[in-house]
């Protein structure tokens, strides 16, 4: 497997995120807007534009800085938990987003939604008519799942446009429901050296690529091919 060049201009990141490598938790991308968290240095912020190639929008959530754990989102819409304030809705919504506030007992809605702009997988404990009000904003159809036997999907893998990265414990029968959900092909790999949940270690778009500091040569060539990166 040929591996990636790093590089500052390079579409593929390792980074820390003051000094923590769970890129995921602190930022979410679509295609279009990269939402992320608030005080980083702005030599991390240029490293995170070459690879995403997105604008930015600096955010915090609830005086938390774990915006990617908070947030769900794809090129059509948001989704947040109630415990989000109006005024943090309000600056994705004029950055174009269609947001769905839930009230569903899961705050941590980045941990258990993944989507991408065909489809979406969902934890299987959130209530129908949640699911219709994000299916909605979001302009996708949702299924309840899980990823490895976890219910929090968002953890456990990426999804793009292109390709979806996952859990390597996936099940034959969880990977059908993936590629069938997300019409893109599913592999399976690793982030920081061995962490399989992926979402906490990658942040990943159609164009681009952040990871996690520890992750290794040999994961980032399989997050390169899973996510069809030219």
């Amino acid at each position: 497997m040929k591996q990636p060049r790093f590089s500052q201009q390079s579409r593929f990141q390792r980074l820390d995120f003051l000094e923590n490598p769970n890129v995921g938790v602190f930022c979410k991308t679509t295609d279009d807007a990269c939402i992320i968290r608030k005080a980083l240095p702005k030599k991390i912020l240029k490293r995170v534009s070459a690879a995403l190639q997105t604008k930015f929008i600096e955010l915090q959530m609830v005086d938390a800085t774990i915006v990617g754990s908070l947030l769900a989102c794809n090129n059509h819409g948001a989704v947040v938990s109630n415990i989000v304030r109006q005024e943090e809705i309000d600056v994705l919504k004029e950055h174009g987003f269609s947001v769905v506030s839930i009230e569903d007992k899961f705050n941590a809605v980045g941990n258990d939604i993944l989507v991408n702009d065909v489809g979406g997988l969902i934890h299987p404990g959130i209530k129908n008519k949640t699911i219709t009000l994000i299916e909605e904003a979001l302009n996708i159809s949702l299924q309840t799942g899980t990823i490895a036997g976890l219910e929090n999907v968002g953890m456990a893998a990426v999804a793009t446009n292109k390709g979806v990265l996952c859990h390597p414990k996936v099940t034959d029968e969880e990977k059908k429901v993936l590629e069938t959900v997300f019409q893109v092909p599913v592999m399976i790999g690793t982030v920081n050296h061995g962490v399989p949940l992926i979402g906490s270690g990658l942040v990943a778009n159609t164009k681009g690529a952040v990871v996690g500091s520890l992750t290794t040569g040999i994961e980032m060539g399989r997050i390169v091919e899973a996510l069809q990166f030219d």
